[in-house]
């Protein structure tokens, strides 16, 4: 969002409600700042980044692995009969395809959550506003793209209306 306008609200209730005005009126690019997390916008934008998919693909590939190498070696490369037991004995390989499912989910989890968080971000235009650190404390910040097909400027008087203690334009043209 280089280029967009910002509008800050006072409680959870207000930029809920101006949400879903603004998705009434067919806005599509929006993204909002709150100080803990505010399940009626979450359930309104419905974004879910795939990040627990992602690490339970890793965690069966990374277990599948670490089975087959335990099997490779075991059976295939370095067969070592010892008192009778088979070659192939699957309670011995638990522990190490466990560690290993639990290794390749934890560190893909992690990549996967900074790439999806679009990190790491040193600047962004919105640290350029008066007050916006509020948003980690009390203030609730909805931003409207510039590039939304349905943005005209003077949607910043519409949303005072809607209870938006004051609108910023940030990037861009001002």
């Amino acid at each position: 969002m280089p280029d967009a306008l910002l509008a800050e609200f006072d409680s959870p209730d207000a930029i809920v409600r101006a949400h879903e005005e603004l998705r009434a009126r067919g806005y599509t690019r929006l993204r909002a700042w709150t100080p803990y997390p505010v399940r009626a916008l979450q359930k309104r934008f419905g974004e879910d980044s795939g990040v627990a998919w992602i690490m339970l693909g890793a965690g069966l590939a990374g277990g599948a692995l670490g089975y087959l190498i335990q099997w490779l070696c075991n059976t295939i490369s370095y067969p070592i009969n010892v008192g009778g037991r088979p070659l192939h004995s699957v309670p011995a390989f638990i522990p190490i395809t466990f560690e290993s499912a639990v290794l390749a989910c934890a560190v893909t989890g992690f990549v996967a959550l900074v790439a999806a968080c679009g990190l790491p971000r040193l600047y962004h235009g919105v640290f350029e506003i008066d007050g916006f650190e509020r948003a980690s404390v009390d203030r609730f910040w909805l931003g409207i793209d510039t590039s939304d097909p349905r943005f005209e400027p003077r949607i910043a008087s519409d949303l005072v209306a809607l209870g938006a203690l004051r609108c910023t334009r940030i990037g861009g043209a001002r």
